[in-house]
């Protein structure tokens, strides 16, 4: 090792204490203020457990939920060709302790959900809509594609422009849209997501301040590669975690493009998302053998030491420099509304 290589680790190493420490007081605070909605790691009381035992139950911020530490990825839920392959995939997970259901293919979510199984579910899906009309239309399609009443949490999606808290929460914007479903009893807890940068995500949460209005959840990406690049988990999650926000972790392994630089393995990746304080980490299952890969996931999950984390974080350092690995960072492929502005209205 030369001592360029010898700085770097040095200085990477002393950024994850950093960063570890933040998030240590952070929640020892929160702890003694009497809030737990974050746990560092799934130490959950047995009553708290499903029955099935193989998947860990953690708290969804202030809301008094409980979630699954994982959650299964809607989006993956539409790539089987054959549709009841999709809902038993579904149904699997919830039989097997995955309550927490991320939405992208919601009729086949709607239909998997029949014969009791909403009952079992945290249902969560997303609006694209900035507009009130847009949205409110749009939370009505979802809540008809579920063949629900009401979900459980409704999010607006891909928040990546630096002018979506604006639109969000202007007169006439979906703000009020989302706030009439609440009172409506539509919609139990608001929330957003994005994956493009960190800056977005703090400009929508201080962009809430400014209108006294705190989200229940908040979803972003948490990976191996985050940390080195435009990291959502410096920037924005010690900041969830103080205000006792839901913490919802995606893009765990991106798609699988994260494990195309061999630094890490797929439960390693799960692992680390579920090592911060996640309420859940929504990973894409589109197979049964993904399925198994989750609970395995789940099943095995203990916390990482700081060592292991800062010889994690040394492999996948390099490979993270430039965020070719999160293309959803630097790349326009993952953003369905700039495909498709008419979702914004």
């Amino acid at each position: 090792m030369d001592r360029r290589d010898f700085l770097g680790r040095a200085a990477l190493v002393a950024g994850v204490a950093v960063s570890q420490n933040i998030l240590s007081a952070a929640y020892t605070s929160q702890q003694r203020e009497g809030e737990s909605g974050f746990l560092p790691s799934p130490q959950i009381p047995a009553n708290q457990q499903p029955a099935s035992g193989e998947v860990p139950y953690r708290s969804l911020g202030k809301t008094g939920e409980k979630v699954s530490a994982i959650g299964l990825g809607g989006h993956h839920i539409g790539r089987p060709k054959d549709e009841q392959e999709g809902i038993r995939i579904v149904r699997s997970a919830i039989d097997r302790g995955i309550c927490f259901m991320d939405n992208c293919w919601e009729i086949r979510m709607g239909k998997a959900l029949r014969d009791g199984y909403r009952q079992k579910a945290f249902l969560m899906t997303k609006i694209d809509g900035r507009t009130k009309e847009s949205a409110a239309k749009q939370i009505d399609e979802s809540l008809q594609r579920l063949q629900t009443d009401h979900v459980d949490l409704m999010q607006f999606h891909e928040v990546i422009r630096l002018e979506d808290p604006d639109r969000i929460f202007a007169p006439g914007g979906a703000m009020e849209a989302m706030l009439d479903a609440k009172k409506a009893g539509k919609v139990r807890y608001i929330g957003f997501t994005g994956h493009k940068d960190p800056i977005v995500h703090l400009r929508m949460l201080d962009t809430a301040v400014q209108h006294n209005f705190k989200f229940d959840a908040v979803q972003m990406p948490l990976n191996v590669m985050d940390a080195h690049f435009r990291s959502f988990e410096h920037q924005v999650l010690p900041r969830l975690v103080s205000d006792g926000t839901g913490v919802l972790g995606m893009k765990s392994m991106g798609d699988g493009i994260i494990l195309q630089s061999k630094t890490a393995t797929p439960i390693e990746c799960l692992h680390y998302a579920m090592n911060l304080p996640t309420s859940t980490v929504i990973t894409g299952i589109e197979s049964m053998d993904r399925l198994d890969q989750a609970i395995e996931a789940a099943r095995t999950f203990k916390p990482m030491t700081q060592s292991e984390v800062s010889a994690l974080l040394a492999r996948t350092a390099k490979a993270a420099q430039t965020g070719r690995y999160e293309l959803f960072k630097t790349d326009q492929r993952f953003d369905g509304t700039a495909k498709n502005p008419q979702w914004l209205g």
